[in-house]
């Protein structure tokens, strides 16, 4: 499924790098620990955090993940979506909860 087919379901904000949305979804992986999802997500992952800090960017493009969903109407500040824009990383906000948007997304890709 391409990113920008799950964008309405979850109530996503794209912040950052919108050419990303063709991106194909290949999973999810939830965790608020950089060293977590850099040991055990993968490629094409979405990743849901409610993290908004610099090191967000460097993890997602380390790990060429489809995309970060910051939950809980949460906002990085524009220092991140400059870098994010830069290494074209796209980000996305929602306020849903991890638990809720993680359910949707496994929903929408089972």
């Amino acid at each position: 499924m391409k990113l920008e087919n799950i964008i309405d379901e979850l109530s996503l904000d794209v912040k950052t790098c919108r050419e990303g949305l063709r991106n194909e979804v290949k999973g999810v992986y939830v965790s608020d620990l950089l060293s977590d999802v850099m040991a055990n997500s993968k490629e094409g992952d979405i990743w849901i955090t409610l993290q908004t800090h610099l090191n967000i960017v460097a993890v997602a493009g380390l790990k060429n993940l489809a995309a970060i969903i910051i939950v809980n109407n949460r906002q990085p500040q524009e220092e991140i979506l400059q870098k994010a824009e830069a290494e074209k990383v796209t980000i996305m906000t929602t306020p849903l909860p991890a638990f809720e948007a993680a359910g949707r997304l496994y929903q929408l890709l089972k």
